[in-house]
């Protein structure tokens, strides 16, 4: 986790040193990387992050965790979840046919929370 925490914030050190903190949105307890990239009908990083902590709220309620999500490209999503201090495995999430729109993210952040909910029962 200390680990993790670190390179985040010199990730966002760096960032705002270069003058690209718009690049980076944070919410509570998500950060979305890139979320420029995202198309307007994905409803944006602010939207994204609360569809996740939502979704997470309902399936894992006590969950701690923290999510990093990268914007691939305005149709693919990347992300690192850290869950009771333990990193789970790269979640990627890609719409074949169109750009990501909020019904996309919903799926995702569904698949996300699934994901903690199932880390949090082990």
């Amino acid at each position: 986790m200390r680990h993790f925490t670190t390179g985040l914030l010199l990730l966002l050190a760096a960032a705002a040193a270069n003058g690209h903190a718009g690049a980076v949105s944070s919410h509570d307890r998500c950060i979305v990387i890139g979320g420029e990239k995202l198309p307007a009908a994905s409803g944006g990083p602010k939207q994204l992050c609360e569809a996740i902590e939502s979704a997470i709220a309902t399936a894992a309620p006590h969950a701690a965790y923290r999510a990093q999500i990268i914007v691939v490209s305005p149709a693919k999503l990347s992300a690192t979840l850290v869950v009771g201090g333990r990193t789970l495995p790269e979640q990627k999430f890609a719409i074949m046919d169109r750009q990501l729109n909020r019904g996309a993210i919903e799926r995702f952040a569904h698949s996300l929370a699934e994901q903690v909910a199932k880390a949090t029962k082990s």
